[in-house]
């Protein structure tokens, strides 16, 4: 989530001046005489045309900050109960676009992808499952399977406090994520459109700014240790 110049004439020059033009009343010579000084007019300052500056300002604030919001951060606000409890419906969030161009997404990380069946619209999700695993839902319980360990492993879940009792299963392909909302009744996610293709992830949750009383440095994050899933 972006706001005189004074030009002064000696008073002894305005005095000469008007000296010189009593002088010289009677003269038709119309250069002036050699008592009376020039004014030098090209030090005198230009004066601004303030439509012009206010112009100017945007335009330098746009040139400014479109790379930022286009290429390193971007403020989104939540809405929706699909992240409930973790985010509420209002929040302020600041969208970290630049990381994953140097780093893969990890699982747990909250992020905003555009939907994939409509790419005009924005939806903030939590990484489940990664690149070439198999992600398995039974009764709520979700679980995955990786090329390392075939046995599925169980993730372990605190952020999600309304579940949903369903069946579900997908092998992603590489380049492809499955996510899901924490408010698993009331998300809708990679159990209804399927797997998330990289190039439609925007960014990472980076901060949350409002409310205030909430504010934080990656927000919702939950990393997952490699025990859980050796």
């Amino acid at each position: 989530m972006v706001r005189t110049k004074l030009g002064v004439t000696s008073y002894m020059d305005t005095v000469d001046l008007k000296n010189a033009s009593r002088e010289s009343a009677s003269s038709t010579d119309t250069q002036p005489t050699h008592n009376a000084p020039v004014e030098n007019t090209t030090n005198q300052p230009l004066q601004e045309n303030p439509v012009w500056e206010v112009v100017r300002f945007f335009i330098i604030a746009i040139l400014i900050v479109a790379p930022i919001r286009i290429y390193i951060a971007q403020p989104f606000i939540v809405s929706g109960q699909s992240m409930d409890p973790t985010f509420s419906s209002g929040e302020y969030l600041i969208v970290d676009e630049i990381s994953y161009r140097f780093e893969d997404p990890e699982r747990g990380d909250v992020i905003v992808l555009k939907y994939p069946r409509d790419p005009r619209k924005f939806f903030i999700k939590r990484i489940i499952g990664l690149p070439g695993e198999t992600v398995k839902v039974e009764r709520g319980a979700v679980s995955v399977t990786t090329e390392a360990n075939p046995i599925p492993q169980p993730l372990s879940e605190p952020y999600v406090v309304f579940d949903k009792n369903e069946e579900f299963e997908l092998t992603l392909t590489e380049e492809e994520y499955f996510v899901m909302g924490d408010n698993r009744a009331a998300s809708l996610d990679s159990r209804a459109w399927g797997a998330l293709p990289r190039d439609l992830i925007v960014g990472r949750a980076l901060l949350r700014l409002f409310p205030i009383t909430h504010a934080a440095v990656n927000p919702g994050d939950h990393p997952f240790s490699s025990g859980e899933l050796e």
